[in-house]
Order: structure tokens, then C-alpha cells, then sequence
């Protein structure tokens, strides 16, 4: 098994080219260079220009690039994708998708750009129209890569109040969940506004991780080490899995389909569990390293 870790995910808006220098330093998995929500709409072509220059820079490292452009239905849309097509980004998100025929016009659009084949496009779920439709999104294409919760826009929508529990958005954020996982997805929970409130971020992580996100998007790096802890592995998580897979060995060996580690029982599917375990455990150290 081969992952990226996508445990942090850094928002950086395109017209602030200081934050996209320091991003260059910071220990986050991913960025998000954003054309869209953080950019003033008399920014957006300056924003435009320094993302391409940015990345024409480089200096990443292994951070995965992401490009969140404007919708294709706003004046900059198609200059955003002509622009970013062949820019080295890893990706390049598409905001406020209600529907499978927007994601194989988002596809269309790079194509004929000029965009690599294989570069993947991901989408935002922020809109109750687009949750509603979240399956047959999620399954539109093969070249969607992941699926992005954008829970301000959402709540917006909803009229749903930003509470601890975050109680308005389970649905979305739990149909989305399916959604990603019965097509191959990766998916990235939304935003915690609140950046003095470092116990609710760190619920929120939680939640989040045990509601099956990959990762948390970011709107401030000093939420990088929670989002990085949160949503990785941890060491008592990986002695665990090692016994399982040793355990499960054992079994086989013996010709038992069945094991007891710690007075669980443990099947095939706990052993592919730890694998992935282990295997995220390993990419983590890579990036880190």
C-alpha cells in the first residue's frame, strides 16, 4: 500500500504572496492556493498571476499542491483553468459542484486547456443541492480525486448555527463520507473558524477522524500540529497494528481464519486495517523525515 498523507491542509489566499512564501517551510501535507473565497474579486487576477508565479518557484518540497480556481460560471472561471492547466499543480479544486455534469464540464474544461491527463480535480461540497447529489458526484469521473467540505458556505446555505457539536452538518458530513469511500475518494473535513479556540479545533479533529475524514483543511498554520497529530497514526496505534498482522500470521499458519489479539477478535478485514495503518505510519515518516 501507497499514501499521501493528507492529515493537514492549508488554505493560503493567492493574492498574499508572503503567506505562499512561508508556506514553503511549514509542516503541513497539503496547500490549497485560492483563487476563489479568499480573494477580493478585484484581486483576482493579481491572485491569479502570483499563484502562477509561485508555483513556478516551486520550493514545495513534498507538500501536495492544490489550486482552488473560481466556478466556470464567474468571469475569471476559465481564465483560472486556463491559467492553472499546466501550472505543476497536483490538483486543481472546483468550488460549489451540485452535480455530476458540472464535474465532466470541470474535466472538459482542463482538457481543453492543455492539462496533463492524469491531473486529478477536486471538487467542494458546500451546498445542500450538492450534498443531495453527493454519490452521483462523487462517482461522475475518474479523474476526481477527492472531495472537500466547505462547512462556512454550507452553513451559510443551511441556516445551520456553528455549534460544538456541529450537530447542523452530521448529515452532509457523514453522506459525504459514504460517498468518497464507495468511489475511492479521498475527503478532507472543513474549517474551524475559531482560531483562540484550541479545544473546539481539537474536538473537531476528533470528530472528524472518527467520522472517517482524511484530513482537516486549515485556515491558520497554528492549527497545522493538532490537524497533524490528530490525523495520523499513533504509536499505540501501530504496536497494534504490527500485533495484528503478526498475530494474524500465526493463525494462518496454523490454517485458522480467525485470531484473538487482547481479547478481540480479529478477521481479514482488521488485518487490512493495521496494513493501512502501517503504510500511512511509513508515508508520514517519508514526509517528515
Amino acid at each position: 500500500m501507497k499514501f499521501r498523507p493528507r492529515r493537514s491542509v492549508l488554505y493560503l489566499p493567492g493574492s498574499n504572496p508572503r503567506a505562499m512564501e512561508k508556506a514553503r517551510t511549514l509542516p503541513t501535507d497539503c496547500l490549497i492556493l485560492d483563487m476563489e473565497d479568499a480573494v477580493a474579486p478585484d484581486a483576482k487576477e493579481s491572485a491569479r498571476r502570483q499563484i502562477g508565479e509561485s508555483l513556478s518557484r516551486g520550493g514545495y518540497g513534498e507538500r501536495e499542491i492544490l489550486v482552488r480556481v473560481n466556478s466556470l460560471s464567474t468571469p475569471w472561471g476559465a481564465d483560472d483553468v486556463a491559467a492553472m492547466a499546466r501550472s505543476g499543480a497536483d490538483g486543481i479544486v472546483f468550488p460549489k459542484i451540485e452535480s455530476p455534469e458540472e464535474v465532466r464540464a470541470a474535466v472538459t474544461a482542463l482538457d481543453k486547456a492543455g492539462a496533463p491527463p492524469d491531473l486529478p480535480i477536486w471538487i467542494m461540497a458546500e451546498t445542500p443541492r450538492g450534498i443531495l447529489r453527493i454519490e452521483a458526484i462523487a462517482g461522475a469521473s475518474p479523474r476526481l480525486g477527492g472531495i472537500i467540505m466547505g462547512t462556512s458556505d454550507l452553513g451559510k446555505e443551511l441556516r445551520a448555527r456553528h455549534t460544538p457539536d456541529r450537530i447542523g452538518f452530521i448529515t452532509a458530513l457523514s453522506l459525504s463520507v459514504m460517498a468518497a469511500r464507495a468511489h475511492g475518494l479521498e475527503i478532507l473535513d472543513g474549517v474551524h473558524l475559531e482560531l483562540n479556540d484550541e479545544a473546539g479545533f481539537r474536538a473537531a479533529c476528533n470528530q472528524g477522524r472518527d467520522l472517517g475524514f482524511d484530513g482537516k483543511t486549515l485556515i491558520h498554520p497554528r492549527q497545522l500540529a493538532v490537524a497533524n497529530e490528530i490525523f495520523a497514526p499513533t504509536e499505540a496505534d501501530v504496536h497494534e497494528a504490527r500485533t495484528i498482522i503478526a498475530a494474524w500470521e500465526q493463525a494462518r499458519q496454523e490454517g485458522k481464519g480467525v485470531t484473538v489479539v487482547n481479547g478481540k477478535l480479529v478477521e481479514n478485514l482488521h488485518v487490512e486495517q493495521a496494513h493501512r495503518t502501517l503504510a500511512m505510519a511509513e508515508a508520514i515518516e517519508a514526509v517528515t523525515a
